[in-house]
């Protein structure tokens, strides 16, 4: 199940229940990480964890009702994640407020914060793509696929 929800946050295609997202749902979400964007890109936080801190927000997933709201965020250079991600939540009022003025809802959404894991993800794909096991088991296949190929009687 948790895999599954990984890969619709990646997609950007379903909610939590498997739903499709709403094109609105969708394009709150887009508003939402473009306005977060833009407070971490100006950095005037009074947490000093925050202030400075380079932060990408990758994406936002609304609820249907457009109440809550989860954010996937990737903090740069080397910075610990926990200590950033505590400081995010702690935030998250002033992060509220923030996107109130900035976005016209009728209500702010909740905000979640959490860690975007599918750059580690990428990152463990491409360590197995470009291991010695799959290399040996990709350069067999072609090299069987070779052989099928020059031998007229097995060609249909």
């Amino acid at each position: 199940m948790a895999r599954n929800r990984k890969a619709a946050h990646a997609a950007g295609g379903s909610d939590s229940a498997g739903r499709p997202k709403s094109p609105r749902q969708l394009r709150v979400g887009e508003e939402l990480r473009h306005a977060l964007a833009r407070l971490f890109e100006r950095g005037d936080m009074r947490d000093p964890e925050l202030r400075g801190a380079s932060v990408t927000v990758t994406q936002v997933d609304c609820s249907p009702d457009l109440r809550n709201a989860v954010a996937y965020v990737m903090p740069l250079g080397g910075v610990d994640r926990e200590r950033l991600l505590a400081a995010m939540r702690r935030a998250a009022p002033y992060f509220r407020s923030q996107l109130a003025r900035a976005i016209e809802l009728r209500h702010a959404p909740e905000l979640q914060f959490r860690i975007d894991e599918s750059f580690d993800y990428a990152g463990r794909i491409n360590e197995i793509l470009h291991s010695p096991d799959v290399a040996r088991d990709l350069d067999t296949a072609a090299d069987d696929g070779a052989t099928a190929d020059a031998d007229p009687k097995t060609r249909r």
